[in-house]
């Protein structure tokens, strides 16, 4: 594909039409009619509403200006959790397929089997892999999850995965952002080494994650610059991930910021939505999705006896509450905090906003860097979130440690007279709704708040802003995207053997693997095409919680467990995801054969990718 010549075209008709504002101008890159340099962007539980552009007070000025000369994807969506989300980005598989039918190794009866090895398994071709193969190179910083041994068949570190240079965290969150791990912990590895942190980065500042990331990935883009080949360089940042913390000036930049409290934070985000377009006027969702819970709502009577009638997505519903399910957790309105608690609360959402300002502060260095060297105008970036919005819950216990410590909340551990564990914090249920505005539920849930990401996509040459792209996007997609983009085919040859319940596989050098299952939306994003770019059933299913779109409605199913989340019947769920994204009414009792079919499809969905259904579904928390 010429990408440069299609992208041409379409500024060119634009300005024929009187609509040169809305289309990119076409700018010749430094490196005009070569492939397109990839910079590929991903924060770690950033909510859907966290950017300025998606309707969040926090200061993103960088990734704003990505925005207004790019294009927002406002339907973008990714897995649940982030391991099972990176499994299918960098293969364009299902992450049943590819290893990660669980994030890690599932601790329930589907351990041992095909599919959930619990590491990128031998099924898997990367996108790494198959563009380094066709003359590009490739880099990654930031965090792996997918991997740990290095110079092993399995279990494998970024660099046998086709990158060719890599400094990766290892598992999926770093235990302080401010280092100090050690080779012999086998924390981090850099170019199939284990590493021990330097007491300093690239710039002689103390170290933290987030900045040598920056810093690391612009010397691997340097180091082979001047041959003159394109590059795919991944920075996979481990921002806004718990523990929160952020060396100042960001650390203090939000003081007073969230003492009004969550409902107040939430509404104000959804009415800057509707300004920006981000949602229609009409739009309304409730300023909380979860009730008042000063103390966790019980358990059913039955729960954890041998008379427990336990429910999962497979079991046909009749209508009967008789689910037993486990209790739900301490979730408090700000009204019913106290003053303490509240300060405690203010100051999460405070580091938390801070460490997002880190972020945006360091895409802006990358992007500021492309320009210096002249390869912007060459690049395709991508910046998108690998799930929803961190929701772990706080206990009462950890609250009052974090009162103790409250002078050090979000500084180095090492610092800290009080200990790690005042300074190993999260954010907690309530401003995890915040960042998911407008949307229900936060990560490790197959709802909308659990699975929207805050995607932004910029082309190369493009200067001016493309309208929103509000079509549905899944994260398979983005292989066969970036393949497509760089001009590379898929793996076609067919394999005489078979994979996981007769399903097919394709060769690569001399390996098994299975088929690309995404698509590729480039030309939707050109604006040669418009969607939907699905036309067939989309499902999921991760720790037993599921959902499968077709057309205008969603199916969904979460495990009941104390009034929390799911209903306590285990029925299947359904929304009218055009009109009710918020996914607040449930028109399953309207539309019985709605809801059978998209169970079918579901099923059908599980067995084709491998996927088991655990006996009684149990959430990550």
């Amino acid at each position: 594909m010429n990408f440069r010549k299609n992208l041409l075209s379409v500024g060119l008709a634009a300005a024929a039409l009187g609509l040169a504002a809305h289309a990119p101008a076409a700018h010749a890159g430094n490196l005009s009619g070569s492939r397109p340099n990839i910079l590929y962007l991903i924060a770690d539980d950033l909510g859907y509403s966290d950017l300025s552009e998606f309707g969040g007070e926090i200061r993103t000025p960088n990734i704003d200006q990505l925005a207004k000369t790019g294009r927002i994807l406002s339907n973008h969506h990714v897995s649940t959790v982030c391991a099972i989300t990176r499994s299918m980005l960098y293969t364009g598989v299902d992450h049943h397929l590819v290893g990660e039918g669980t994030m890690g190794v599932p601790n329930d009866e589907r351990r041992g089997l095909p599919g959930y090895e619990g590491y990128l398994n031998n099924h898997a071709v990367t996108v790494a892999q198959l563009l380094n193969n066709n003359g590009y190179h490739t880099y990654i910083a930031g965090k792996w999850h997918l991997g740990s041994l290095i110079n092993s068949s399995v279990n494998k570190t970024p660099d046998q995965w086709g990158f060719e240079k890599s400094f990766t965290l290892l598992g999926g969150a770093a235990g302080n952002h401010f280092g100090h791990d050690t080779a012999a912990q086998k924390t981090y590895t850099e170019n199939g080494q284990y590493v021990t942190l330097p007491a300093t980065d690239l710039n002689g500042q103390p170290w933290y994650d987030t900045n040598f990331y920056t810093q690391k990935l612009i010397s691997y883009i340097d180091s082979n610059i001047a041959d003159g080949k394109p590059f795919l360089a991944f920075a996979t940042f481990t921002s806004p991930h718990w523990p929160l913390q952020v060396p100042e000036p960001w650390l203090s930049q939000y003081k007073g910021f969230y003492d009004a409290g969550y409902v107040s934070a939430r509404n104000r985000r959804l009415l800057r939505q509707k300004q920006l377009g981000i949602v229609p006027n009409d739009y309304t969702v409730p300023g909380t999705t979860l009730p008042n819970w000063p103390t966790a709502a019980p358990a059913s009577a039955n729960n954890g006896t041998a008379s427990a009638s336990y429910i999962n997505a497979n079991t046909e519903f009749d209508g009967k509450a008789n689910v037993d399910y486990g209790p739900g957790e301490i979730d408090p309105l700000w009204s019913s905090l106290t003053p303490a608690q509240q300060k405690n609360q203010s100051r999460y959402m405070e580091v938390y906003a801070g460490m997002v300002s880190n972020l945006d502060y360091n895409i802006g260095l990358l992007i500021q860097h492309l320009k210096d060297i002249g390869q912007y105008d060459n690049t395709y970036i991508v910046f998108h979130s690998d799930n929803g919005a961190e929701g772990w819950p706080i206990s009462a216990a950890q609250d009052a440690i974090n009162t103790a410590g409250y002078a050090y909340l979000g500084q180095d551990q090492t610092l800290n007279p009080q200990g790690v564990a005042a300074t190993d914090i999260q954010y907690g249920l309530r401003w995890a709704e915040v960042s998911a505005t407008p949307f229900r539920l936060f990560k490790g849930y197959t709802t909308e708040g659990g699975t929207s990401s805050p995607t932004i996509i910029h082309l190369p040459g493009q200067t001016a802003q493309l309208p929103t792209l509000r079509d549905f996007i899944h994260i398979r997609d983005a292989t066969p995207t970036l393949l497509d983009l760089a001009g590379v085919a898929q793996p076609s040859t067919p394999s005489v053997n078979v994979g996981v319940n007769n399903q097919p596989l394709v060769t690569y050098n001399g390996a098994d693997v299975y088929p690309i299952s995404g698509k590729s939306f480039l030309s939707e994003l050109e604006g040669l095409s418009t969607g939907p770019l699905h036309t067939e059933p989309v499902g999921e299913e991760t720790y037993g919680r599921a959902y499968l779109r077709s057309g205008q409605w969603k199916a969904l199913w979460i495990e009941p467990a104390g009034g929390y989340a799911g209903p306590l019947d285990g029925h299947w769920q359904l929304y009218n995801i055009q009109t009710d994204r918020a996914e607040t009414n449930d028109v399953s009792a309207q539309n019985p054969g709605v809801v059978n079919q998209l169970y079918q499809d579901w099923q059908q969905y599980l067995y084709t990718t491998g996927g088991v259904e655990p006996l009684r579904p149990v959430g990550y928390y």
